[in-house]
């Protein structure tokens, strides 16, 4: 917008001299300088707009007043003065990065400090902006290059950490802080950060340890920071939430330590969405409706063309991760409580909020398979893994998963067979054998079985699976009729192991094919301890077994005290009821007494009552009616209180259909009180 003109403009006063005009700026310097180190930055703000009332495009006083609006939160000024003075010579395109940073404009915080020079500031600038778009190798390339400059700065350690956990390569971290020369007990961030690398490992209690010892060492910092004892517990409530987690296999322990953190509050947002998500995760499909109305308070509807957002500013708080799990445990939320509209509407913006993720796909999967769309989930599973091969192996998974349990074995077949890396793992070796079995082709099993046996022939890990693999593959060829192969896989892994499973799977399978071989294996068995040497003949001739010759039968005398035992019955006095006299019982019960009256033979039912029927000619039937009815109609016509009674009884009518409307009010207005809280 053009400046307006001046109708009468007046010349403007004189400059000072040169003496008079510096005194005043650096008497103002001298005060931003004051207050700068006083921590008092609104007041230093204030000081640099004088001097620049004064000295207008003075760079040093700019800078200050950018520095001391960023440090006061005043992001949005701060913004506003950069882009204000991008007429002047004076390059601050890393204030404006990091103002966007704040703003949680991650994409236009990395286009500000594109072509800008890779000094430190702008590394470590960029790797938190990485970090915070969840581009985790991006992020320690960024780190990596820090490392380089030397600096000895405990937060970047501190960082670098950080990403490497996040990176998901937490068997690096004892390492690198080997490399960087820092111990878990430097800081309690530091070793809040070391104990989540061991949760990454799946070891717990060294995790739990190393977290109680964080919480020591953060309580003692903050202490001597003067923190007051709620600042102390929201600066302290990641620990608290990961210490719950670590008693996430103790399911009852685990929700115990969530809802303590919930009901006290203290935690600051992002702590307590970590919280509410694990807690709906623990609890699964259990409590749907309640887990429903939590996550809504999390996650509302967005303005514009942003559909969704989190609220108390989580997008900023939560890393992508974090706000994915969100989003994808309201969506099976939403399935499991059958609200598909409200899950369609979720799954179509979620592409948008997480493009690099193949999490939305999946979920798009889950959606249609809930609406008995398995045809087209199979197929834009498929249409997605071609398009995207980096991110296909669990769409493969998922794909197989689903289309084993529709029935469709061959697709379910094709997608594992896809994924190669996993290929010869047990796990899959047994469901593809399963597959194969249960559409008919024992060949492709067999030579599923085959496949993989060559595989851990030649493979160089650390657990070999071969002998697994071997057994599995003897045992399946016995039981489908190739015994010689069997034999030889069985024959293998006795001369190789000796254990004692082969080489019974092996005595059973030469019984098959060389009962010479069998004999000699058998010697191999050893004797079980404490039978004795028995005559299998006399054996058989037990009460146990019975054995037949032709039409000879075997039959076992028995003695005298035995035959006696056997005839000899052991009688019973009889129980009667109280007071029954067996002498005279009396008449029998009714034997149709536990019938309905209906049913017994005794019913007889009632007779209609005929003397009301009019007996006569038809005319006189009329006339008597035509009586009746006249009289019926003099009575309501005189008496009064008749139809103010029937005017009575349409209002209450009435005043029952109100009733009935009012009954549905209290849940319109209970649904508007829910979602006013929300």
């Amino acid at each position: 917008m053009a400046p307006k003109t001046k109708v009468n403009p007046k010349p403007s006063p004189a400059p000072p001299p040169p003496a008079a005009q510096s005194a005043p700026i650096e008497d103002l310097f001298s005060a931003l300088h004051r207050h700068a180190q006083n921590f008092e930055y609104e007041r230093a703000a204030k000081v640099a707009d004088q001097v620049l009332a004064i000295a207008p495009g003075d760079e040093d006083a700019l800078r200050c007043k950018v520095v001391a609006l960023i440090k006061s939160d005043a992001i949005d000024k701060a913004l506003s003065a950069i882009q204000a003075s991008r007429h002047l010579p004076i390059d601050l395109r890393f204030y404006e990065a990091y103002c966007l940073y704040r703003q949680n404009k991650l994409h236009e915080a990395l286009e500000a400090i594109d072509g800008q020079e890779r000094n430190s500031m702008i590394l470590q600038l960029e790797s938190q902006i990485f970090y915070r778009l969840g581009k985790m190798d991006a992020c320690m390339e960024s780190y990596e290059k820090i490392q380089r400059f030397k600096i000895d700065s405990l937060d970047i350690k501190t960082n670098i950490i950080a990403a490497l956990v996040a990176a998901g390569r937490s068997p690096e971290v004892q390492g690198t802080m080997d490399a960087l020369k820092v111990k878990a007990s430097s800081n309690f961030e530091l070793a809040y950060n070391y104990a989540c690398s061991l949760i990454e490992k799946k070891k717990y209690a060294e995790a739990g340890q190393q977290l109680l010892s964080a919480r020591r060492i953060g309580q003692e910092m903050l202490m001597e920071e003067d923190y007051a004892d709620d600042e102390i517990e929201t600066e302290l409530a990641p620990i608290a939430v990961q210490l719950a987690y670590v008693h996430q296999g103790q399911t009852q322990e685990a929700v115990d330590a969530y809802m303590a953190i919930i009901n006290r509050n203290l935690s600051d947002a992002s702590s307590l969405a970590v919280v509410t998500n694990n807690l709906i995760a623990l609890r699964g499909t259990k409590d749907v409706s309640d887990s429903l109305r939590r996550l809504d308070r999390l996650i509302e509807k967005g303005a514009g063309a942003k559909q969704f957002q989190l609220a108390n500013g989580l997008d900023v708080k939560l890393s992508t991760r974090q706000k994915e799990s969100l989003y994808s445990n309201r969506l099976l939320l939403l399935l499991q409580a059958n609200r598909i509209d409200q899950a369609r509407e979720l799954i179509s913006a979620l592409p948008e909020m997480f493009p690099d993720s193949v999490t939305p796909v999946l979920l798009q999967a889950a959606l249609l398979v809930r609406e008995k769309k398995v045809a087209k989930a199979e197929e834009m599973l498929l249409l997605y893994a071609d398009r995207f091969p980096d991110k296909s192996k669990p769409v493969f998974l998922a794909r197989a998963q689903i289309a084993a349990a529709a029935g469709h074995f061959q697709i379910s077949v094709d997608s594992l067979s896809k994924v190669t890396d996993i290929q010869n793992m047990p796990a899959t070796v047994a469901t593809l054998v399963s597959l194969q079995e249960r559409m008919g082709d024992f060949g492709g099993a067999n030579a599923v079985l085959n496949s993989a046996i060559e595989w851990w022939k030649n493979a160089m890990t650390e657990e070999n699976k071969l002998d697994l693999i071997m057994q599995e593959a003897a045992s399946y060829k016995l039981n489908h009729g190739r015994e010689e192969e069997a034999f030889q896989l069985y024959e293998k892994l006795v001369k190789s192991r000796g254990n004692i499973e082969a080489l019974l799977g092996l005595v059973m399978t030469a019984a098959h094919t060389n009962l010479e071989k069998a004999e000699l294996y058998e010697k191999q068995l050893r004797p079980l301890s404490g039978l004795k040497q028995m005559n299998v003949e006399n054996l058989e001739k037990t009460s146990g077994a019975k054995h037949v010759e032709g039409t000879h039968t075997v039959k076992v005398e028995l003695s005298e005290d035995v035959k006696k035992a056997k005839t000899k019955k052991r009688k019973r006095k009889p129980r009667y009821p109280k007071g029954f006299d067996p002498a005279n019982p009396g008449p029998p019960p009714d034997p149709e007494r536990w019938l309905p009256k209906r049913e017994r033979s005794s019913y007889r039912p009632k007779r209609k009552d005929k003397r009301s029927q009019v007996r006569g000619s038809q005319g006189s039937v009329v006339r008597e009616k035509h009586e009746t009815a006249t009289t019926a109609t003099s009575v309501s016509s005189d008496n009064g209180p008749s139809t103010k009674s029937s005017q009575g009884i349409s209002s209450s009518s009435k005043s029952g259909s109100q009733k009935a409307t009012a009954h549905e009010q209290p849940k319109a207005s209970s649904k508007s009180k829910k979602k006013s809280r929300k």
